[in-house]
């Protein structure tokens, strides 16, 4: 017997009727349901505590900084809690933003390629990994943990054989001089002046992903099926919906974030160290959970691993501004987290029961 509420997502509202999620209920119902709820209080709170005791936090360098800082890893955490929502986690997801970057990196130095070309070519690279990643999740059902874990390592053991063998080192440098440069480090990588203060465009890149992942979850019904298939895969298929095809568009766009952020990366800084992006996979987890989505899938938001990874900036940024010792933005790590599973359990159940 199919699942009620997974037979539901997957149909998306009747028209014409109210989304039963929110029917008869009132305006604290409808906020305490949002999985984003947690993130915007704690983000608020870190906002107003580190605005009171610096004065450089809210300087127009200070809010250009933790933007920045943000910028990357909400990009890739908009991505992840996608896919989280979905079911599955790529632990790949780190090694991939150094992947693309050193494919980018070598094909403009060493081949001479245009940057736009060598872009194309390891977008497709990275598109085939999450394809590959998705397909062998679902071909053999083995846990995505343990898949894309497998494709961590085989990624880095890549990047450190094949860039010490090319250029025997571990960093490839030197895209500045290649043809298209100019071009693309407009798009992806120039700043924006605002009052003086040079502001990323990486930050347009995170808000526009942010953006455009929540039309999509809530506003599509791809975005039902995403849901459909994190809650109840079986449910899910039983009513029509593709859940292969849709697990593996998941991994495919975790990799494409991977892409965007390696070619931020390259083409701002101009260079790439075979080992960058390793343990970041983490970071990107612990911001989509921050954010409301359930290691359990089928619950949370996009728009709340946005913010996040900004409370992360917030805080890596903040930590500085008050010149405490780094240490201390492992052990908010570890709190936040704790606290996020917590409250993302209790604001999942009222949201059932809101259902029902």
């Amino acid at each position: 017997m199919a699942d009620p509420t997974a037979v539901r997502a997957a149909r998306g509202p009747t028209p014409g009727a109210p989304d039963e999620r929110v029917r008869g209920q009132g305006l604290l119902g409808r906020l305490v349901a949002r999985p984003e709820l947690g993130a915007l209080l704690g983000a608020v709170g870190v906002f107003v505590f580190f605005s009171a005791i610096t004065d450089q936090f809210l300087s127009p360098l200070g809010v250009a900084t933790w933007l920045d800082d943000s910028a990357t890893l909400g990009i890739m955490a908009v991505a992840v809690a996608l896919l989280m929502i979905g079911g599955e986690f790529d632990l790949s997801a780190g090694v991939m933003t150094a992947s693309t970057a050193l494919v980018t990196a070598m094909l403009a130095t060493r081949l001479g390629w245009n940057v736009w070309l060598a872009l194309l070519l390891s977008l497709a690279f990275a598109l085939a990994v999450g394809a590959f990643n998705g397909f062998l999740v679902m071909r053999t059902g083995l846990p995505s943990f343990i898949v894309t874990l497998g494709t961590f390592f085989a990624l880095q053991g890549l990047n450190l054989g094949v860039t010490r063998l090319v250029t025997g080192t571990v960093q490839v440098s030197g895209i500045r001089s290649a043809p298209g440069y100019e071009s693309a480090g407009f798009v992806f990588a120039s700043t924006v002046d605002l009052g003086g203060h040079a502001f990323q465009i990486s930050i347009a890149w995170w808000v526009g992903a942010a953006v455009i992942a929540s039309l999509v979850l809530l506003r599509s019904r791809l975005g039902n099926w995403i849901f459909a298939v994190g809650g109840a895969a079986g449910s899910a298929r039983a009513v029509g919906v593709p859940v292969t095809r849709t697990k593996i568009l998941l991994f495919m766009t975790t990799a494409l974030a991977g892409w965007l952020v390696g070619t931020i990366n390259i083409l701002r800084f101009a260079s790439v160290q075979a080992n960058q992006g390793v343990g970041l996979e983490f970071q990107f987890i612990i911001a989509a959970v921050i954010g409301g989505c359930l290691l359990t899938g089928g619950f949370g938001s996009a728009v709340g691993a946005a913010i996040g990874a900004l409370i992360f900036g917030m805080v890596r940024q903040g930590i500085v501004f008050a010149r405490w010792d780094n240490d201390w933005f492992f052990l908010f790590l570890g709190v936040l987290l704790l606290g996020a599973v917590l409250v993302n359990n209790t604001f999942r159940r009222r949201a059932e029961r809101a259902r029902r």
